[in-house]
């Protein structure tokens, strides 16, 4: 595999090394920098001429930063003559603005599809998309890997079938928890939320399920401010719950979202490490799964174009 090359970003670094080294590779030397006025510099070091490529780069924050260094990286491998380009995005960032919910707003995730395509990259490879239909933006190959094997497999050693209700905190999620319930041979749960389009706030309006005497496990993809997950561990403690615990792919963790967790009725969190963020590591209450080797399984079978669906028979 010698004309596979890895090239990383500055937005998780930890992932990338890892990917690489369940590849048996290196990462392909590269400078990514600021000049002065903060201007993005990108320096590819080693020639990718004919190469197969593959960027690691997650859209977190600092999102339009790491984004624009996405798009620089994808710039500089096409200009020097990569023979295909994939940009491996473990976080899509901008994922949540899939569609108009009110008048005079931009689709930015359909936005920032066509500025990945027009920078020049020939296909995505990320994980638990926000929503699915966000692959139809791209003109070109998406493999949306599923996290739910990994957010059950997490489970299965430590709570019990007898034990555990799996809760989706949403109508919408409900589909990502019942593959996670299905795999425990636990019941599922799912609450009924609305979210305040001006300030974002939650209100929990109703909860399908019986969770009295339960270990609870709310599944999502994405933990931001963590609002939601505190609502809704709230209403599971007033329903009779014994445990909180919250499984999600994506830990962004923005603002105080750590210190209000800390603060619920929410007694540990599990997050994979599509993200890199400190401050969740040193949180004892946050656990991490990687996903590094997936990545590098994924981006073997791509480079010998081989089937990636096979990874996750259905169930």
């Amino acid at each position: 595999m010698e004309d596979l090359k890895v090239v990383a970003g500055n937005s998780n670094p930890p992932l990338a090394e890892e990917i690489v080294s369940n590849l048996g590779k290196e990462l392909t030397e590269a400078t990514v920098d600021r000049f002065p006025d903060g201007e993005i510099y990108v320096h590819i070091k080693e020639t990718v001429r004919g190469a197969s490529v593959f960027v690691v780069q997650s859209i977190s924050r600092p999102v339009n930063d790491n984004l624009m260094e996405l798009l620089l990286i994808i710039d500089a491998l096409k200009r020097a003559s990569a023979k295909q380009i994939a940009a491996v995005i473990p976080y899509y960032g901008y994922a949540r603005q899939d569609r108009k919910q009110t008048g005079r707003v931009p689709i930015s995730a359909k936005l920032v599809a066509n500025i990945i395509s027009t920078a020049g990259a020939d296909r995505i490879l990320t994980v638990d998309l926000h929503a699915g239909q966000i692959q139809g933006f791209f003109d070109i190959p998406v493999d949306n890997l599923r996290g739910d094997p990994f957010l059950a497999k997490s489970i299965k050693s430590r709570i019990s079938a007898d034990e555990g209700v799996v809760v989706s905190p949403d109508v919408g999620g409900a589909k990502r928890a019942r593959k996670v319930s299905q795999k425990l041979n636990m019941p599922l749960a799912i609450v009924e939320k609305k979210r305040d389009n001006e300030d974002g706030g939650v209100q929990v309006l109703n909860l399908i399920g019986d969770v009295k005497g339960k270990r609870c496990l709310i599944v999502d993809d994405i933990i931001s401010t963590g609002g939601t997950l505190t609502e809704v561990a709230e209403v599971l403690k007033d329903r009779g719950c014994l445990h909180v615990e919250a499984v999600c792919t994506h830990g962004i963790f923005a603002e105080d979202a750590l210190e209000s967790i800390e603060a619920s009725a929410i007694n540990s969190i599990t997050v994979t490490n599509t993200i890199d963020n400190r401050e969740a590591k040193e949180a004892k209450f946050v656990n991490h799964i990687s996903i590094g080797e997936l990545f590098a399984t994924t981006i073997k079978r791509i480079y010998k174009e081989k089937s990636v669906s096979t990874l996750f028979p259905h169930s």
